[in-house]
Protein backbone atom coordinates (compact mmCIF):
# COMPACT_ATOMS: atom_id res chain seq x y z
CA UNK A 1 0.00 0.00 0.00
CA UNK A 2 1.18 3.41 -0.62
CA UNK A 3 3.91 3.35 -4.17
CA UNK A 4 4.04 6.55 -4.48
CA UNK A 5 3.51 8.43 -7.81
CA UNK A 6 0.94 10.25 -10.00
CA UNK A 7 -2.67 8.39 -9.16
CA UNK A 8 -2.39 6.24 -12.49
CA UNK A 9 1.50 4.71 -11.01
CA UNK A 10 0.12 4.77 -7.69
CA UNK A 11 -3.61 2.56 -9.09
CA UNK A 12 -1.55 0.10 -11.35
CA UNK A 13 0.96 -0.57 -9.09
CA UNK A 14 -1.74 -1.77 -6.39
CA UNK A 15 -3.90 -3.72 -9.63
CA UNK A 16 -0.07 -5.55 -9.99
CA UNK A 17 -0.01 -6.58 -6.61
CA UNK A 18 -3.53 -8.02 -6.58
CA UNK A 19 -2.71 -9.63 -9.87
CA UNK A 20 0.62 -11.56 -8.10
CA UNK A 21 -2.32 -12.15 -5.27
CA UNK A 22 -4.65 -14.39 -7.47
CA UNK A 23 -1.39 -15.63 -9.18
CA UNK A 24 -0.67 -17.08 -5.83
CA UNK A 25 -4.06 -18.16 -5.50
CA UNK A 26 -3.87 -19.89 -8.59
CA UNK A 27 -0.90 -22.21 -7.52
CA UNK A 28 -2.17 -23.25 -4.47
CA UNK A 29 -2.79 -26.48 -3.68
CA UNK A 30 -4.59 -26.61 -0.31
CA UNK A 31 -6.79 -24.92 1.66
CA UNK A 32 -6.91 -23.79 5.46
CA UNK A 33 -5.52 -20.95 7.11
CA UNK A 34 -3.26 -20.40 4.65
CA UNK A 35 -5.78 -19.90 1.66
CA UNK A 36 -7.91 -18.26 4.34
CA UNK A 37 -4.69 -15.41 5.09
CA UNK A 38 -4.63 -14.82 1.35
CA UNK A 39 -8.21 -14.48 0.82
CA UNK A 40 -7.99 -11.57 3.69
CA UNK A 41 -4.53 -10.02 2.05
CA UNK A 42 -6.85 -9.82 -0.97
CA UNK A 43 -9.56 -8.36 0.63
CA UNK A 44 -7.76 -5.40 2.39
CA UNK A 45 -6.09 -4.58 -0.75
CA UNK A 46 -9.33 -4.39 -2.92
CA UNK A 47 -11.32 -2.71 -0.35
CA UNK A 48 -8.93 -0.35 0.05
CA UNK A 49 -8.18 0.22 -3.16
CA UNK A 50 -12.10 0.78 -4.47
CA UNK A 51 -13.10 3.22 -1.25
CA UNK A 52 -9.65 5.32 -2.63
CA UNK A 53 -10.86 5.29 -6.29
CA UNK A 54 -14.36 5.94 -5.66
CA UNK A 55 -13.53 9.09 -3.13
CA UNK A 56 -11.06 10.72 -5.32
CA UNK A 57 -10.68 9.08 -9.12
CA UNK A 58 -14.28 8.61 -10.33
CA UNK A 59 -15.00 12.03 -9.20
CA UNK A 60 -11.95 13.26 -11.19
CA UNK A 61 -13.23 11.17 -13.83
CA UNK A 62 -16.65 12.43 -14.05
CA UNK A 63 -14.74 16.42 -13.81
CA UNK A 64 -12.17 15.87 -15.94
CA UNK A 65 -12.73 13.50 -18.90
CA UNK A 66 -15.70 13.88 -21.84
CA UNK A 67 -18.33 11.71 -20.98
CA UNK A 68 -16.70 10.73 -17.26
CA UNK A 69 -19.80 10.27 -15.76
CA UNK A 70 -21.36 7.20 -17.42
CA UNK A 71 -17.67 5.67 -17.29
CA UNK A 72 -17.09 6.09 -13.65
CA UNK A 73 -21.26 4.61 -12.62
CA UNK A 74 -19.81 1.93 -14.58
CA UNK A 75 -16.82 1.23 -12.61
CA UNK A 76 -18.26 1.60 -9.61
CA UNK A 77 -21.14 -0.84 -10.62
CA UNK A 78 -17.77 -2.80 -10.55
CA UNK A 79 -17.10 -2.18 -7.31
CA UNK A 80 -19.93 -3.06 -6.04
CA UNK A 81 -20.47 -6.63 -7.58
CA UNK A 82 -16.31 -7.17 -6.22
CA UNK A 83 -17.58 -6.09 -2.87
CA UNK A 84 -20.56 -8.57 -2.68
CA UNK A 85 -18.21 -11.72 -3.56
CA UNK A 86 -15.51 -10.55 -1.14
CA UNK A 87 -18.57 -10.56 1.27
CA UNK A 88 -19.14 -14.02 0.41
CA UNK A 89 -15.28 -15.43 0.58
CA UNK A 90 -15.45 -13.42 4.09
CA UNK A 91 -17.91 -15.78 5.40
CA UNK A 92 -16.94 -18.83 4.01
CA UNK A 93 -15.26 -21.71 4.90
CA UNK A 94 -12.00 -22.40 3.06
CA UNK A 95 -13.04 -25.90 2.85
CA UNK A 96 -16.90 -25.05 1.04
CA UNK A 97 -17.10 -26.43 -2.23
CA UNK A 98 -18.02 -23.17 -3.60
CA UNK A 99 -14.96 -21.18 -2.00
CA UNK A 100 -13.01 -21.86 -6.09
CA UNK A 101 -15.57 -21.19 -8.04
CA UNK A 102 -16.20 -17.64 -6.09
CA UNK A 103 -12.24 -17.39 -6.65
CA UNK A 104 -12.21 -17.60 -9.98
CA UNK A 105 -15.51 -15.21 -10.27
CA UNK A 106 -13.64 -13.03 -8.29
CA UNK A 107 -10.40 -13.20 -9.87
CA UNK A 108 -12.34 -12.42 -13.53
CA UNK A 109 -14.29 -9.57 -12.51
CA UNK A 110 -11.48 -7.52 -10.94
CA UNK A 111 -8.98 -8.80 -14.18
CA UNK A 112 -11.92 -7.27 -16.56
CA UNK A 113 -12.00 -4.05 -14.60
CA UNK A 114 -8.27 -3.67 -14.18
CA UNK A 115 -8.22 -3.96 -17.95
CA UNK A 116 -10.83 -1.52 -18.76
CA UNK A 117 -9.66 0.87 -16.55
CA UNK A 118 -5.88 0.56 -17.57
CA UNK A 119 -6.80 0.33 -21.59
CA UNK A 120 -9.45 3.40 -21.65
CA UNK A 121 -10.12 5.12 -17.88
CA UNK A 122 -6.13 5.66 -16.87
CA UNK A 123 -5.52 7.00 -20.77
CA UNK A 124 -8.66 9.58 -20.57
CA UNK A 125 -7.55 10.99 -17.23
CA UNK A 126 -3.77 11.25 -18.39
CA UNK A 127 -4.67 13.36 -21.95
CA UNK A 128 -7.41 14.83 -19.51
CA UNK A 129 -5.54 16.55 -16.54
CA UNK A 130 -2.39 18.07 -15.87
CA UNK A 131 0.92 16.32 -14.65
CA UNK A 132 0.29 17.93 -11.01
CA UNK A 133 -3.50 17.10 -11.37
CA UNK A 134 -2.14 13.97 -11.52
CA UNK A 135 0.21 13.93 -9.10
CA UNK A 136 -2.61 15.43 -6.13
CA UNK A 137 -4.52 12.45 -7.04
CA UNK A 138 -1.94 10.20 -6.34
CA UNK A 139 -0.81 11.76 -2.85
CA UNK A 140 -5.20 11.98 -2.12
CA UNK A 141 -5.59 8.25 -3.22
CA UNK A 142 -2.45 6.93 -1.12
CA UNK A 143 -4.33 9.07 2.26
CA UNK A 144 -7.65 7.25 1.65
CA UNK A 145 -6.15 3.94 1.35
CA UNK A 146 -4.59 4.60 4.86
CA UNK A 147 -7.85 5.50 6.67
CA UNK A 148 -9.86 2.98 4.03
CA UNK A 149 -11.52 0.36 5.49
CA UNK A 150 -10.58 -3.29 5.60
CA UNK A 151 -13.09 -5.46 4.87
CA UNK A 152 -16.05 -5.51 2.60
CA UNK A 153 -19.60 -3.17 3.64
CA UNK A 154 -21.39 -3.65 0.16
CA UNK A 155 -24.42 -2.14 1.84
CA UNK A 156 -22.38 1.88 2.44
CA UNK A 157 -22.83 4.16 0.10
CA UNK A 158 -20.62 4.72 -2.37
CA UNK A 159 -21.14 8.32 -3.08
CA UNK A 160 -17.45 10.14 -2.49
CA UNK A 161 -19.23 12.35 -0.10
CA UNK A 162 -20.64 9.62 2.04
CA UNK A 163 -17.37 7.84 1.62
CA UNK A 164 -15.06 10.34 2.73
CA UNK A 165 -17.77 10.59 6.09
CA UNK A 166 -17.72 7.62 6.83
CA UNK A 167 -14.91 4.92 5.14
CA UNK A 168 -12.41 6.37 7.97
CA UNK A 169 -14.58 5.33 10.82
CA UNK A 170 -15.16 2.14 9.55
CA UNK A 171 -11.33 1.29 8.36
CA UNK A 172 -10.90 2.49 12.22
CA UNK A 173 -13.24 -0.01 13.20
CA UNK A 174 -11.88 -2.82 10.57
CA UNK A 175 -8.45 -2.30 11.84
CA UNK A 176 -8.86 -2.71 15.48
CA UNK A 177 -10.96 -5.79 14.49
CA UNK A 178 -7.47 -6.77 12.39
CA UNK A 179 -5.39 -6.12 15.19
CA UNK A 180 -7.27 -7.83 18.01
CA UNK A 181 -7.75 -10.91 15.41
CA UNK A 182 -4.27 -10.92 13.66
CA UNK A 183 -6.25 -11.03 10.25
CA UNK A 184 -3.67 -9.55 7.54
CA UNK A 185 -0.40 -9.38 9.37
CA UNK A 186 0.71 -13.44 7.62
Amino acid sequence: MGHGGNVIDELMADHREVEEMFARVQAMTGTGQELRDLIDEITIELVRHSVAEEQYLYPAVREHVEGGGPMADKEIEDHGRVEKLLKRLEKMSTDDAQMSPLLQQLMEEVSAHVQDEERNLFPMLRRACTPQQLDDLGDKIRRAKAMAPTRPHPAAPSSPAASKILAPGAGLVDRARDFVTGRGKS
